[in-house]
């Protein structure tokens, strides 16, 4: 399947970014996470959409559209924790966005975790691969922010975030339930399509 050029990957993500300045190679990174993503995707099934612009704005879109909500909300050297990460949503956008920032990327499933190792080596990056289920990790080990993100069992993965993000720190949801008691904004261009923060 034929990926995008980083030109048509820049035109597709910007309404998610408010049109503001990026990182210096953003576009060149998410080119080469959709080129990684649509070969692995072939051959074992890290995301049911197919088509490269829906990958795009769905899945990167997304992912950088909750990032740029917590740029303003974090100290240098935050950490982050990407519940359930997936083939790397929203975790890996977001550590693209903020390199700055801490991420690590939870994922039980042992094809999806070596996907995002393959990823985290190719794009040159330290985030780090937690190759378990969240409740595997020592019960003190918190962050500033936790993620989640289409993961099975919502409730009860809201419920063991919870308990791992800092006081004070962000517990992040994109989802088509709005969190409670939280900061809800609407994604672009999607109905019924939420970004959740809540500060604990």
């Amino acid at each position: 399947m034929p990926t995008l050029s980083e030109q048509r990957i820049a035109a597709l993500v910007v309404p998610y970014l408010g049109g503001e300045a990026v990182p210096d190679g953003l576009w060149g990174q998410l080119s080469t996470y959709l080129e990684l993503l649509l070969k692995w995707n072939a051959r074992t099934n890290l995301t049911a959409i197919r088509e490269p612009e829906e990958i795009v704005k769905r899945h990167f879109g997304e992912s950088l559209f909750a990032g740029w909500q917590l740029r303003e909300r974090l100290q240098p050297e935050a950490t982050l924790l990407d519940f359930g990460s997936g083939a790397g949503f929203p975790g890996l956008p977001i550590q693209l966005l903020l390199p700055e920032v801490r991420v690590t990327l939870a994922e039980s499933q042992g094809k999806k975790a070596s996907f995002l190792r393959e990823a985290v080596r190719i794009l040159g990056l330290q985030t780090e691969v937690w190759a378990a289920r969240v409740e595997s990790m020592r019960g003190d080990r918190l962050f500033d922010v936790v993620t989640l993100r289409a993961v099975d069992k919502m409730a009860e993965a809201v419920s063991e975030a919870k308990r791992r993000v800092t006081p004070g720190g962000w517990l992040v949801t994109l989802s088509a339930e709005k969190l409670p008691d939280a900061e809800c904004l609407a994604m672009p261009g999607a109905e019924r399509s939420w970004v959740s923060l809540q500060r604990r």
